[in-house]
């Protein structure tokens, strides 16, 4: 086990608590893809607060267990992981959460809109689309969150369970994953007045490429 990467794997679980976008009682899944092997580092603790290094474990692609304990409840549910991988080369962290509002929507099975700025400036101006439910990590799932999953879009809503975020680096998917969650509060608050409105579809493209803009211009100072 690389240590290094043990704790890489803990951090990034205690700034997915920090940041608010996770159940109370903190159920959900971090990895990340070892560089250079077809392997990933995996949360297999009961909670992802105060998750030891000493539960993360090594998983090959192909979902073989390679170093560590993994209990079933977290077992169940690496095939979700290790498809991301799989299917994106460019992955390389995936998390999976019961954030609440953003479940609240997986249950009712209905997509998230682009109703808040932020989802179009971070790669969900689509949308965060619902996949169809199987039982966790199934092949039924699996298949299913493959079939939901938007080209460009980083996350997917898991009908009857959560949230499953993939991204490039751990800090885009935790931003993400925060994101979904901020954008589906902002959804359940507005039904009060009528409903979300969405962004029309021309501007959702102008706002990303605003934010892009003052990105190339770095930190300003006088």
């Amino acid at each position: 086990m690389d240590k290094d990467l043990a704790d890489q794997v803990v951090d990034i679980a205690q700034r997915v608590v920090a940041s608010g976008a996770i159940s109370a009682n903190g159920h959900g899944n971090v990895s990340v893809r070892v560089p250079g092997a077809e392997e990933m580092y995996f949360t297999a603790g009961p909670s992802l607060r105060n998750h030891p290094a000493s539960a993360v474990v090594r998983v090959a692609l192909d979902g073989t267990l390679l170093e560590g304990e993994l209990p079933p409840i977290q077992g169940a549910v690496v095939a979700m992981h290790t498809a991301m991988y799989a299917d994106h080369d460019d992955v390389g962290c995936v998390l999976h959460t019961h954030s609440p509002y953003a479940t609240a929507y997986a249950v009712a099975g209905r997509p998230i809109g682009c109703w808040v700025e932020a989802l179009a400036m971070f790669g969900l101006a689509a949308g965060v689309p619902v996949s169809e439910y199987g039982p966790r990590g199934s092949e039924q799932a699996v298949a299913g969150i493959r079939a939901a999953i938007t080209p460009g879009v980083p996350a997917v809503l898991l009908a009857n369970h959560g949230v499953l975020v993939f991204h490039h680096t751990p800090e885009l998917a935790i931003l993400v994953g925060g994101v979904v969650e901020e954008a589906a509060q902002a959804g359940i608050n507005a039904a009060a007045l009528g409903g979300p409105v969405e962004i029309p579809p021309e501007l959702r493209a102008a706002a990303l490429q605003r934010a892009m803009t003052f990105d190339r211009q770095g930190t300003v100072r006088a």
